[in-house]
């Protein structure tokens, strides 16, 4: 099973990303450096993430994966700064 998922950490920001193995423990690829940067050494002794599974498939392409986690990052803006942590594709401003 292939699976598009969303993240959410504490501070409401997102990340999407992709699994090609569908592992319950993977998390993204998420810049460390980015998320830590939002938040203290406090709030890092109880940190609480979520992760939702948005689309799936057992029978897609990887290339066709690749496209539908663009869709998603593009839908969620989450390469918006504000609003996540995905840093590609690069975000432009209206």
């Amino acid at each position: 099973m292939k699976v598009i998922y969303k993240i959410t950490y504490p501070n409401d920001k997102i990340h999407i990303g992709k699994d090609l193995t569908d592992s319950i423990n993977y998390f993204g690829s998420a810049s460390n450096k980015l998320i830590e940067k939002d938040f203290t050494r406090e709030e890092r002794k109880d940190f609480t993430i979520k992760k939702k599974i948005l689309w799936e498939s057992g029978n897609a392409t990887d290339k066709e994966v690749n496209q539908k986690e663009i869709k998603y990052i593009r839908y969620y803006k989450s390469n918006d700064p504000s609003i996540g942590y995905n840093q590609w594709p690069k975000f432009k401003q209206k």
